[in-house]
């Protein structure tokens, strides 16, 4: 059955086209968003949710969205989506960064000339018909320092656009190198630094825990006299009532705003006060953008939904469509692996430690660990997957760490996982042979070589004569096909361990029948999701 995508903000024809010509039953609802309830009666039908601002995807919208595997919004910003709920029910998180970062970076030149020439409020004196030629006198932009908070994509536009206006650009962005630095033609420096220098400051950040009044009063008082502050990133990086105070005093010469803390904004400190340009958040209101990130939602949407690759995702590590293919085999490996030691496992975890050995080294670690830490989730909670299981394990304390390395072995690679709890360590290993088939190859740090199936029987033993009689012998009296058998031992009479692939599950007569022959220290009878 072919996925089936809801849209429930207006989106470009072109973008639905496009779903439709790749497969997806799609279903273009562009006024639902606005009607909660509704959405949230219908949305269990639907794979995928693709939206822009209108919808808003709260924790009971996706409480019944009992199918949902992705949502994809249509521009950058997901303030309208609970990313936590979202994660929590294994939903991946979209948004489409790129779409519009021209449109954004051009709207931010566009406002810095509007009040560096006052250009709004002399348009508006001209059409009432007077001529105040001489009240509306502004400063030019060559020459002048640009302070940029934020220099990443739509931050690095903004500086080369700048450049190309004959400014200076200074930058303050903690992530970004020197050598970056010098390749875009800017000076990187702190932030105090930047606000005593910048004749015009624009920010280019998300709104986060540490960009949340980035622009406070106390970080305003420190800015050069007569700046002049452009904001079209985000609303709540600049403290608004600071600003009003600090363009009354004069010590800010004009401010240009379009995007709020409170949205819509219908009132604002900032509202009415001369020489303060504002615009209802356009900073990607083209044609050729919103195009685009209509265009990337279908595309990210059903490449997710028909290949598995993952792009832009906000919860969840991108894995492209190349690297799904490759990456496949190991995927499911590193799934297995977490299966085994989840279902082994019966108190709680305090660390999973995960080693990745060879070729598999040079992978996408982040989505490997997620599958890991999924198998492993899977026992205490069957709903859990590659984007809730760290959630959960995060709110559960669990530690994990990755070790990578060169090739050390036999293997061209292989995964070894392993778990700590408060009593032990249990590790099992694991490789894929060049048939695409997952293995595992050690368990306990006893060399194995085990096919994996659907249904499987591992037992634990003192090595002495007789076990793989006794487990022949109880399959069968208990008509119960295997399919493959392997043994492995620590040592001549020391402990050895064997794991069945079996046809179907083992009646608990079984099971018991083992345990009671005394020659096993351990019966457990495992499950893994196999193709």
């Amino acid at each position: 059955m072919a996925p089936k995508v809801l849209i429930s903000d207006s989106l470009s024809e072109a973008a639905v086209q496009i779903f439709k010509d790749r497969g997806i039953d799609v279903d273009f609802q562009p006024d639902l968003g606005k009607d909660k309830d509704k959405l949230a009666a219908i949305i269990g039908d639907y794979d995928g949710l693709a939206i822009r601002s209108a919808t808003k995807v709260t924790e009971k919208i996706l409480e019944n969205a009992t199918n949902l595997k992705v949502i994809a919004r249509a521009g950058i910003g997901t303030d309208n989506i609970d990313k936590d709920a979202a994660s929590k029910k294994g939903v991946i998180v979209m948004n489409t960064p790129f779409g519009n970062m021209i449109t954004t970076a051009e709207h931010a030149i566009a406002m810095m000339f509007a009040v560096a020439r006052q250009i709004p409020e002399a348009s508006a004196s001209t059409h009432a018909g007077k001529w105040e030629k001489s009240k509306f006198m502004g400063v030019e932009l060559t020459g002048k320092t640009l302070g940029v908070i934020g220099a990443g994509n739509i931050g690095g536009i903004v500086c080369d656009r700048a450049r190309g206006l004959k400014m200076k650009v200074i930058a303050y962005d903690p992530f970004l190198s020197e050598e970056k630095a010098q390749k875009m033609g800017v000076e990187k420096v702190e932030l105090d630094d930047l606000l005593s220098r910048a004749d015009f400051i624009t920010l280019h950040v998300p709104y986060t825990e540490q960009t949340a009044n980035i622009l406070s009063r106390e970080a305003l008082a420190k800015t050069k006299k007569g700046v002049r502050i452009i904001n079209c990133a985000r609303g709540g990086l600049v403290d608004e009532e600071a600003l009003a105070d600090a363009l009354k005093s004069g010590h800010v010469a004009g401010a240009a705003f379009d995007v709020f803390q409170v949205e819509p904004a219908t009132e604002n400190p900032l509202f009415g006060l001369p020489n303060v340009v504002v615009t209802p958040h356009l900073g990607a209101a083209t044609t050729e953008a919103q195009e685009n990130v209509a265009l990337q939602v279908a595309e990210q949407m059903s490449d997710y939904l028909l290949t598995g690759a993952v792009s832009n995702a906000l919860n969840m590590p991108s894995v492209t469509a190349e690297e799904a293919k490759v990456m496949g085999p190991w995927l499911t490996l590193a799934g297995h692996l977490g299966a085994f030691i989840g279902q082994m496992t019966d108190e709680p975890i305090k660390a999973i430690n995960i080693l990745y050995d060879g070729q598999v080294s040079q992978m996408n670690l982040n989505a490997l660990n997620c599958s890991v830490v999924a198998g492993i989730m899977k026992r205490a909670n069957p709903d859990v997957n590659m984007v809730s299981a760290p959630v959960v394990a995060r709110e559960k304390g669990i530690q994990i760490s990755t070790t990578n390395q060169d090739k050390s072995g036999v293997f061209d690679g292989y995964i070894k996982v392993t778990v700590v709890t408060a009593k032990r360590e249990r590790s099992i290993a694991g490789t894929v042979f060049s048939d695409g088939k997952p293995r595992f190859i050690q368990i306990k740090g006893i060399n194995i070589d085990a096919e994996i199936g659907s249904h499987m029987l591992y037992t634990t033993n003192e090595d002495v004569p007789g076990i793989i009689g006794a487990l022949g012998q109880t399959m069968g009296a208990n008509g119960v096909n295997i399919a493959n058998f392997t043994l492995g031992r620590s040592a001549a009479k020391g402990e050895a361990i064997a794991l069945l692939y079996i046809d179907g599950p083992a009646p608990e007569t079984a099971l018991k029948q083992l345990r009671d022959t005394g020659l096993f220290t351990q019966v457990k009878e495992l499950e893994f999701d196999v193709a």
